[in-house]
């Protein structure tokens, strides 16, 4: 197989995981140390959504708001209209979960900067339940006028997505997993906010994946070459203004796609690739993700195979596509 860009070799026998909002928090401090405009606030979750290190190193540019969501992106909206960078986090289910049309009225309709940070998202928060295992946000976000929206694969990713977001001039809305999670890029892996990565090129299948899920694309796009398919492996850690460009040529070549996402199939990234294929050409779909239910209680591991969240599924998904297509 032919790894495109300089990513980890997700067949080896150990990998190293760490929590997707640690490297959140790393970039917000040197955000916080380029640029005294950013600011941050949070909705009573510092330690969790990893804003301890800015607070502690900038404690007169952050602001603790409580448990008041509402109040959390009203205020952001506030501090950037008058010139701030305000990065603010909560859990996802809370924010976007909670405070959607505050987010929509104060925020996207004014075009205001605002950094929205929602971690402790997808299925993978596992004990939570489901209250807590936030799965809708891709689609409530991306919905949005204006709204850029990012799902960063590892720590190291999201690390570098929220250097850039400093920059960007639209709302934008991070991602963030909870569970340690496979680091599978590298300091040299490119990330530019719009741009999708294709880490493994094929000419069987294309695996389209986002946040957590591209990891278990990498491995399901190893596993098939053992079964004599090439599968074409496209991160996706912006989906919202998706990379037609860079889908097309591989859907074009292929004309068989299976997306991945940790999240509801409705609405989210798997939407957004069905959309994009309905109005340009012709493939045979299928989409991974939750299926119109909520989540449970359990182990991570245990949630994702049990709800087909995991890469044996993407193979197998992968196999069904290739199937029907040649039968068309």
């Amino acid at each position: 197989m032919n790894n495109a860009y300089h990513i980890i070799d997700v067949g080896r026998d150990s990998i190293e995981k760490v929590p997707i909002r640690d490297g959140f928090g790393k970039g917000l401090k040197r955000a916080g140390e380029l640029d005294a405009r950013v600011v941050a606030a949070c909705a009573d979750l510092t330690e969790s959504t990893r804003m301890q290190a800015f607070a502690e190193a900038f404690p007169d540019r952050f602001i603790e708001i409580g448990i008041a969501e509402q109040n959390l992106v009203t205020i952001g909206s506030g501090l950037a209209a008058a010139g701030k960078i305000p990065f603010v986090s909560s859990y996802a289910a809370f924010s976007p979960g909670r405070n959607w049309e505050q987010i929509r009225t104060t925020i996207c309709l004014n075009n205001q900067p605002v950094k929205i940070v929602g971690s402790h998202a997808g299925i993978s928060v596992g004990p939570d339940g489901a209250t807590h295992q936030m799965l809708e946000d891709l689609a409530l976000m991306r919905v949005l006028p204006n709204m850029v929206v990012i799902a960063p694969c590892d720590s190291i990713e999201a690390e570098k997505a929220t250097l850039a977001m400093v920059g960007d001039t639209r709302p934008n809305y991070l991602r963030l997993a909870r569970e340690a999670t496979p680091v599978i890029t590298t300091p040299d892996t490119p990330f530019n906010i719009g741009s999708a990565l294709v880490l493994e090129s094929g000419a069987d299948v294309t695996l389209i994946a986002t946040g957590t899920m591209t990891y278990h694309a990498l491995v399901a796009a190893d596993n098939l070459y053992k079964d004599g398919i090439e599968a074409e492996v496209i991160h996706v850690a912006t989906i919202k203004p998706l990379d037609e460009v860079t889908l097309l040529k591989s859907i074009n070549k292929t004309k068989a796609v299976v997306t991945a996402e940790e999240g509801q199939i409705i609405g989210g990234l798997g939407g957004a690739v069905a959309e994009l294929i309905s109005e340009n050409t012709f493939a045979v779909m299928r989409r991974i993700g939750m299926r119109d239910r909520f989540g449970e209680s359990g182990a991570p591991d245990q949630l994702l195979a049990h709800f087909g969240l995991d890469a044996e599924h993407i193979r197998l998904s992968a196999h069904e596509v290739l199937a029907k297509k040649g039968s068309n």
